[in-house]
């Protein structure tokens, strides 16, 4: 990707007084912002043009009565793009729903630009605001994470200093999407952004420009598909795309603006996380010999699909080949800037620790990034699942606000080659009409997987069924039609001393130090394997990237400085290093699927071992049995009394009697009895499914065909569980 260079706006404002207000956890990077190179990069980078202007930096402030129409005397300098509520914006302060954020700054616009058209650019507002240049007013946006733009040519002096002025208003917790925005954070939901929070840019285009790129790969057939969009017409304009790597030209294609271009490539370069690569694309208008706008793009060629393996369970595909997805939910907050990395380094760090600790995809929770972020996972080779953010979606505006959020999302990141999930609502937040928006979405973007709700609230319909469990692991039922993932799980709390946002702090499974945390960590993927290789699983994401303010369930601090679990040993047990299947499954327990029981939780007579005893009154469950949270078991079933007894018959063929064992969870204590004999007993509890030898007198009782195990365990305080399988280990 090309190199752009801007023209920055001069203030005349001394920036020396300046500071950055102090919040509970500061990045290192905080200390490299200033007024001068607040995030100084192109924002653009699928669409680049070589001149532009940052308009970042400081701007007065003020803040009114939501009723004001008129900004008031300043309060102090803001830094932008950092919200109003970020210890980087250098004011820090609350900003409540009654209230009405102002915006005013200078600029001067270079006479270079002379005779072509200005356009103002912003990355993102939140939520409602109204923009004014030298007095007149431009234009208004409502929305909190989509990009806008107003063409201000004709509200420009030319000759003096320009003025712009934004004034924002943001409710919040009204009915809008917002994530896990919140007035009052606490628990999972956190600091709130108001204001202007990516960045600000103007840029000169010709009177004829290219608005905007959609660019498709076909895999099937070899060739991608380029619709530039021109903002007028003219009978002789044609568009000429052209695809180099390297620097050298591999294709290149002539037509009509507004259709569709399709470039051939016989040869295509596939894009993968372990192989991103990336085609630069080149458009420019041409009429005659005359050459006008032109820009810098690029993209890659992949695939994201469904297909059946030869187990007949429905896997998600990467460029026709099965892939499992192992990655984090990704909050994307940052304790100096809420929802605005410091600087590019930092947003691109984050993802650079993924793919050094063997992620392959990450689940953009309820957010949407700046660009740079998606060009990052582009370039670096991360997957990216894009939650829409949530809202109540409550009322019609509440709706109509969603939908068009979700448009402009989509709109604006569709290019992105590392995008392959759109994840439409979380966990039933705000959800309604989940078919109708599927098939709408579906529509959008046909070339992407589609999750209609990521836990909860599954409305059998989309691409994926994905239940959320905690600590977990598990696997929704395995489908003819969708692929079965894992949306979220893990959750394992870690304090770390000296980087934690306030005192309080909590986890779904708090740890007392690093080596519980690994232990449980690769524990947890031994069993996220597991599920992919023997009940059909097809992604499992993790809890989290990063601590947010009190959650502290991170595998980095909030800021970003420490690392909980090396990323050796993250990528070990990401990679299914601690997997080791057996060579069959005589009777599943609940790690390998499902199986029936008789049980009961009042003592039976005292020969309920007994291979001829009548169990007909007990009732029936699927194993594991056990209480929620219990760390470890695969549950099916719920067991909180103290004492559970099971029975039933298992099949086994005369070629593997010698070779099975016993595959167990138990917590607390466990008998097992095979055709009415003791096969087993072991006292305590383990937290992960182990393999025992059965004694060979005991071997030598079993039969080809049907036997039977009974089982009865007794528990006393704490987590409890029991699950029982037969298996024949590999060799």
């Amino acid at each position: 990707m090309a190199s752009a260079t801007p023209f920055v706006a001069a203030g005349s404002d001394d920036n020396s007084s300046w500071h950055a207000a102090k919040a509970p956890l500061m990045t290192a990077w905080a200390a490299e912002v200033s007024p001068t190179n607040a995030l100084p990069e192109y924002p653009r980078p699928q669409l680049m043009r070589p001149e532009w202007t940052n308009l970042n930096g400081l701007w007065d402030y003020a803040i009114s009565s939501d009723s004001a129409d008129t900004m008031p005397t300043a309060n102090g300098k803001i830094l932008v793009p950092f919200a109003v509520e970020s210890a980087l914006s250098g004011v820090m302060t609350n900003f409540d729903e009654h209230s009405r954020l102002w915006y005013r700054r200078t600029f001067s616009i270079p006479t270079t630009w002379r005779g072509q058209r200005v356009r103002l650019h912003f990355g993102a507002v939140d939520w409602l605001c109204d923009v004014s240049v030298n007095g007149h007013k431009i234009g208004q946006h409502r929305g909190g994470y989509d990009t806008f733009t107003f063409d201000i040519t004709d509200a420009l002096h030319w000759t003096n200093a320009e003025e712009i002025s934004v004034s924002v208003t943001d409710p919040t917790e009204a009915d809008q999407p917002r994530g896990k925005q919140s007035r009052h954070p606490d628990g999972i939901f956190y600091k709130s952004t108001s204001g202007i929070w990516q960045t600000v840019w103007l840029e000169p285009v010709p009177e004829m420009a290219i608005d905007r790129l959609k660019i498709v790969p076909d895999l099937d057939a070899k060739t991608v598909h380029v619709w530039t969009t021109v903002n007028g017409l003219s009978d002789n304009v044609r568009v000429e795309a052209v695809v180099s790597a390297g620097g050298v030209e591999i294709a290149r294609v002539t037509g009509q603006p507004n259709t569709d271009l399709t470039i051939g490539l016989p040869q295509p370069h596939l894009w993968s996380p372990t192989d991103p690569f990336l085609y630069d694309l080149k458009v420019t208008l041409k009429e005659g010999i005359q050459t006008g706008d032109s820009v810098g793009s690029y993209f890659g060629m992949r695939k994201i699909s469904l297909r059946k393996d030869d187990a007949g369970y429905t896997r998600i595909t990467l460029n026709d080949q099965f892939i499992f997805q192992v990655g984090t939910l990704d909050q994307g907050f940052w304790p100096d800037g809420i929802y605005t990395a410091p600087t590019d380094a930092a947003l691109r760090s984050d993802i650079e620790f993924l793919k050094s600790a063997g992620f392959n995809f990450t689940r953009k929770h309820v957010k949407v990034e700046p660009d740079r972020w998606y060009y990052w996972c582009d370039k670096l080779g991360l997957l990216v699942w894009q939650d829409m953010p949530s809202g109540n979606n409550a009322t019609a505006d509440g709706r109509r606000d969603f939908e068009n959020e979700l448009f402009h999302m989509v709109d604006d990141l569709q290019n992105h080659p590392s995008i392959v999930v759109w994840v439409l609502f979380n966990e039933g937040w705000g959800q309604y009409d989940t078919e109708p928006l599927v098939r709408w979405l579906k529509e959008l973007d046909p070339t992407r997987l589609v999750d209609n709700a990521s836990g909860w609230t599954d409305m059998r319909v989309g691409d994926l069924t994905d239940m959320h469990n905690y600590p977990g692991p598990d696997a929704p039922a395995p489908e003819q039609h969708r692929a079965a993932v894992l949306g979220e799980f893990g959750g394992y709390g870690l304090a770390v001393t000296n980087h934690l946002w306030s005192s309080h702090s909590w986890g779904y499974v708090m740890l007392p130090d690093t080596d519980d945390l690994v232990n449980r960590y690769a524990l947890a993927l031994k069993q996220v394997w597991e599920l992919h290789n023997l009940r059909g699983l097809s992604a499992a994401v993790y809890t989290q990237t990063a601590d947010v303010e009190t959650e502290c369930n991170g595998l980095r601090t909030y800021d970003r400085a420490i690392t909980k679990i090396d990323p050796a040993i993250l990528r070990a047990a990401n990679y299914g290093g601690y997997f080791h299947p057996p060579k069959k499954i005589v009777l599943a327990d609940g790690l390998f699927g499902r199986s029936v029981w008789k049980y009961t939780t009042n003592k039976p007579a005292d020969d309920w071992f007994r291979p001829d005893f009548d169990a007909s009154t007990w009732q029936e469950g699927m194993s594991g049995f056990g209480s929620t949270g219990t760390p470890g078991i695969f549950m099916n079933g719920s067991w909180s009394t103290a004492d559970i007894w099971l029975r039933r018959e298992f099949t086994v063929d005369a070629e593997d009697i010698s070779a099975i064992k016993l595959q167990v969870f138990h917590d607390e204590d466990v008998e097992i009895y095979l055709n009415g004999v003791p096969a087993l007993r072991l006292g305590g509890f383990i937290t992960d499914y182990a393999d025992f030898e059965i004694p060979n007198d005991v071997k030598a009782l079993l039969q080809p065909g049907i036997n039977t195990i009974a089982v009865h365990c007794h528990q006393t305080t704490g987590g409890q569980g029991i699950d029982v399988g037969i298996i024949v280990p590999a060799q």
